[in-house]
């Protein structure tokens, strides 16, 4: 990463003159004004990050970088970070990445520029060089949700491999075997864990997913929409379609409801991220909830321990199966199935 030394060799002024441009005092000439900001946009150089890592003061402000705005269980968790952090003095800037990483990168620049004390990133996409750039640097940092591997930041995040798994128990011991799920993306750790846990699942009850059961989404609606229709296109169409969020759930419903089919009576839909939404669908979807309030407040607790001094800790709270009505399901009371002994599986 440069240097304000680096910049002032660039521009062919002194560190002095370079510390007084970006600092907007007068007594700089035009010309070393321009060279000194042309310098600074040619070589990237953030002049905030570095003071960040000088200064002893704090502007009492964190920024926090969500994939998805739009999406109800991020929009909760931002509501939940903002509460938090304002219970504990700070201030939040919020940044929505719409799921892109050129955006991402905006916003992860624009705050450090701002001189936060901390950020709180959910990646998408695996992250940026950007990102990586500014963990490596020292900046108090916390993942959510999602993460990068390899990289020593803390981690919030739910674990949903149990709750996948009762998922699966519940849509076997309703009589379903042939099961589909829309994946989220790959480069995502959600979107890779997901999947591999539904997989894992399946195998455990002996239960195969074939590749055309596999639909590739975007953690978007239409992605979803798009999936359900090539589902519903094949020869033998799958029983349940498990979406991997909950706007590709949203998606789904749509596309099953475009042919004029009815879930659960034609086609059977679960999602990961339960969402109020669901309780007033027709029929109301099943899904499993992670919990959001409690990952946006770990989340802030783990970045001002980082910022004030103390070691933060990773956290990882589990989610649960909430059984509705989605998948046939003859009493939305009902409890998530038991889960089986191997013995007592059924292959069929």
């Amino acid at each position: 990463m440069p240097s304000i030394k680096d910049v002032a060799a660039a521009a062919g002024v002194s560190v002095a003159t370079v510390s007084r441009v970006l600092n907007g005092h007068p007594s700089v000439s035009a010309d070393a004004h321009t060279r000194v900001l042309a310098a600074v946009e040619a070589l990237g150089y953030r002049p905030n990050a570095v003071a960040r890592s000088l200064r002893t003061d704090q502007t009492r402000t964190l920024g926090l970088v969500i994939s998805d705005v739009l999406n109800p269980y991020f929009t909760l968790l931002a509501r939940s970070v903002e509460e938090e952090a304002r219970a504990l003095g700070y201030s939040v800037i919020i940044g929505n990445a719409d799921e892109r990483p050129d955006l991402q990168d905006h916003h992860v620049r624009t705050l450090l520029d701002r001189r936060i004390d901390g950020l709180l990133v959910s990646p998408t996409c695996g992250g940026s060089p950007l990102m990586l750039d500014a963990a490596r640097d020292g900046t108090p940092m916390v993942f959510v949700d999602r993460w990068i591997g390899g990289v020593d930041v803390p981690v919030v995040r739910a674990d949903g491999r149990t709750a996948v798994y009762d998922l699966v128990a519940h849509l076997h011991a309703l009589g379903h075997r042939r099961l589909a799920i829309i994946a989220g993306p790959a480069a995502t750790t959600t979107g890779s864990e997901r999947v591999e846990a539904f997989r894992a699942a399946l195998g455990d009850y002996g239960l195969p997913l074939p590749d055309a059961y596999i639909g590739q989404g975007d953690f978007q609606a239409e992605s979803g929409r798009r999936a359900t229709e090539r589902f519903l296109d094949l020869a033998e169409p799958p029983e349940v379609v498990f979406a991997a969020d909950n706007l590709m759930a949203l998606g789904a419903l749509d596309a099953v409801r475009a042919r004029g089919l009815r879930v659960p009576d034609d086609i059977a839909l679960a999602a990961f991220d339960d969402i109020p939404w669901f309780v007033h669908t027709d029929p109301p979807v099943t899904a499993i909830a992670q919990p959001t309030r409690e990952l946006g407040r770990a989340a802030v607790r783990a970045l001002v321990d980082r910022i004030e001094g103390r070691p933060p800790e990773s956290v990882t709270l589990p989610a649960r199966l909430v059984v509705r009505r989605s998948c046939g399901e003859p009493d939305a009371a009902q409890a998530p199935a038991a889960r089986p002994t191997p013995t007592q599986r059924s292959t069929s």
